[in-house]
């Protein structure tokens, strides 16, 4: 049996800058009403709010409980803890089946309208929907007019009411309809299991230092506060926070530009022609303005009263590739730690001993910065093991393309930037050293040229502000793709596999040992070693935008910059990009799995890296480290290694 299920509720936590688990927590959390539909049958709106409320029927709440019936939604795990929160119960994931995740795996966008838009459905969450959640599910302004009330009840607006149950009720239909649209897309029995402890570990969370947060907000405004009240008195200005008012300054003071975006700080401060007075007015901007440290704050909203941030991670969030997305915190792109005696600054921080940082670190803001992964923390009695494949992405695409010398490298030394820099330059691998500039060069083209990228990935991934030339880049990409013939040919063949595919649709078309592709009602599949399907929907081919007669593959999908539905160009080298981080996240999921039926306690994860809370008195490093580096039953020469430690606080 399938229930299919959409509530609609009130609390007065912000859902979108706290997540779900503060939200639900607060005491007047409440289930305003919910739609339901048994095996496709008419849907029905339980109102559980307005004039004509009705109790939970006994009948509904059994189905929720029994084992036997299948209970889905769009983004399943807010109906699952809202549930469980407003009837005290835990229903178990493993009997829940998120529409919204079967959604993704087909190559369609996490947001419900989006993806009713993209299946040419006529419903989707319009401005109407969004205004009935603002007026009844969020507190309200105190006014004259509404007699001073802080929430919206239906008896204030009897007729809106009833749209909002009509809004609900079309909510399960439009999830129903979706379903129908993608439930025949075969889901591994794997996959299934990884959702379930994708669940578990958003439902676990990590400890947060708070004291540690605490202050460094306050350091931070403080900091501020004083910095901006110097640029006031250098520029004169009553406002120097303000683009219009600064540029106007840089502009009399002979620094002219258009806009003030942090690369555009950036870019003025790299010149050597800037006054005195005009550095210091930028460095103060770049200062005020380090948005990493706003991190300390998200902790504080997701916060739980056990002191535990839940919910950081949206399962399949990355639907190109099937990689996980961040949430909240956005664990993905945490600033690194590269600071001296890192246990010295924090202790000052949680100490709020503001003077010792600035006689220690230069600056405040940065100091901060890299301190935050410091604020995860194990509980008491119990220790954190860091442990994180190395170069993941260069050793599957090497295992993926058979670039022998690189396999060779991986089950070695492993030193891949120096043996590149050998390999590109003709040189003895052993004159090639730390700081030297070839191994720099062998770097940043490792880093950057993989995935059929040219100079301008070069200076993307910083190749200029290491010391290159731009005259010198294209012979660094020449050299380094000679260097790489297996994998200059797979950015090929798998190009003319997927356009093949295309031509031929229903035919399987194999790329190499172990990629196959199919077109199936018009969406190209690329099947990954471990079975699991990557989608592009409504894959076709049209003209090359180069004009040199040969066709390109476009589909339709999320552009990266803007966000936007529409049809997007690929080539050889970007679907390279999106199998190898696809294989790459397979590889973690493994790795989850197996630590998880290990009995290991996972509270985050992010690409390559897995973090544990273990006991301080029973932790075997090397054990975890075997467990991460163990072939993968669809891999078992892909060569991997893992390596971990231990840390009293979250680090990199």
């Amino acid at each position: 049996m399938i229930l299919s299920i959409d509530i609609e509720t009130y609390s007065s936590v912000d859902l979108r800058s706290t997540g779900v688990y503060p939200y639900i927590d607060s005491p007047d959390f409440q289930i305003l009403m919910l739609a339901y539909s048994i095996d496709g049958g008419p849907v029905d709106v339980l109102d559980l709010m307005g004039e004509h409320r009705e109790y939970f029927p006994k009948s509904l709440y059994d189905l929720l409980l029994d084992p036997a019936v299948v209970k889905t939604a769009w983004n399943a795990a807010f109906e699952r803890l809202c549930l469980s929160r407003y009837f005290g119960v835990t229903f178990p994931v493993e009997q829940w089946d998120c529409s919204m995740i079967r959604g993704a795996r087909a190559g369609y966008p996490l947001q419900l309208g989006l993806a009713a838009k993209a299946m040419g459905l006529e419903q989707e969450k319009d401005t109407a929907g969004k205004n009935l959640i603002k007026h009844f599910s969020m507190p309200c302004k105190p006014t004259k007019t509404n007699g001073g009330r802080t929430r919206n009840l239906p008896e204030h607006d009897p007729e809106k009411w009833s749209q909002y149950i009509e809004y609900n009720r079309q909510d399960v239909v439009v999830e129903m309809a979706i379903r129908e649209r993608i439930v025949n897309i075969p889901v591994t029995e794997f996959e299934q299991r990884l959702y379930c402890l994708d669940q578990k570990i958003n439902d676990m969370g990590i400890l947060v230092d708070v004291e540690l947060a605490l202050n460094a907000i306050e350091m931070q405004e403080t900091y501020v506060s004083r910095i901006t009240q110097e640029a006031s008195e250098l520029t004169g200005l009553d406002n120097p926070n303000s683009v219009k008012q600064l540029l106007a300054w840089l502009d009399e003071n002979g620094q002219s530009s258009e806009k003030l975006r942090k690369s555009d700080v950036s870019e003025m401060l790299d010149s050597k022609t800037l006054t005195e007075k005009v550095r210091r007015a930028l460095e103060i901007r770049q200062e005020a303005s380090k948005s990493s440290v706003k991190k300390y704050q998200a902790m504080l909203n997701y916060l739980g009263e056990d002191q535990r941030v839940r919910g950081l991670f949206q399962f399949y969030g990355a639907n190109r590739t099937g990689r996980w997305a961040g949430r909240g915190i956005q664990l993905q792109n945490l600033p690194q730690n590269h600071l001296a005696a890192i246990e010295v600054a924090r202790r000052a921080v949680k100490s709020g001993n503001a003077g010792l940082l600035s006689l220690l670190y230069r600056s405040i803001p940065d100091t901060l910065s890299q301190l935050i992964r410091t604020a995860f923390i194990p509980k008491e009695g119990h220790v954190l093991i860091i442990s994180d494949f190395s170069a993941i992405e260069a050793r599957v695409l090497a295992w993926l393309a058979g670039e022998q010398w690189r396999l060779d490298v991986f089950k070695t030394h492993g030193k891949i930037y120096e043996a590149s820099a050998s390999q590109m330059f003709k040189i003895p691998i052993e004159e090639i050293t730390k700081g030297s500039p070839l191994r720099q060069k062998g770097k940043v083209s490792e880093l950057a040229l993989g995935y059929q990228g040219g100079p301008n990935a070069l200076i993307t991934m910083g190749a200029l502000k290491q010391g290159l030339t731009e005259d010198e880049l294209p012979s660094i990409v020449s050299k380094w793709r000679k260097a790489s013939p297996a994998i200059v040919r797979l950015w090929a063949n798998l190009e003319a596999a997927a356009i093949e595919a295309i031509e031929r649709p229903g035919y399987w078309v194999k790329c190499g040992k172990f990629l196959r592709l199919i077109l199936k009602q018009k969406t190209l599949f690329i099947e990954l070693p471990s079975g699991r399907m990557l989608s592009y929907l409504n894959a076709t081919l049209k003209p090359s935008k180069y004009g040199n007669g040969k066709m390109s593959i476009a589909y339709q999908g999320l552009s990266q910059e803007k966000k936007v539905w529409g049809h997007q160009d690929t080539y050889g080298g970007k679907l390279t990009e999106n199998v190898v981080q696809a294989i790459a996240r397979d590889c973690l999921a493994e790795a989850l799995v197996r630590l998880d039926d290990a009995g290991y306690t996972i509270v985050t994860h992010v690409h390559d890296e897995v973090v544990l809370e273990e006991p301080e008195d029973s932790v075997d490093v090397e054990k975890i480290d075997k467990i991460m580096s163990t072939p993968m039953p669809w891999a078992a020469d892909l060569p991997l290694k893992a390596e971990g430690f231990i840390a009293k606080f979250y680090q990199k």
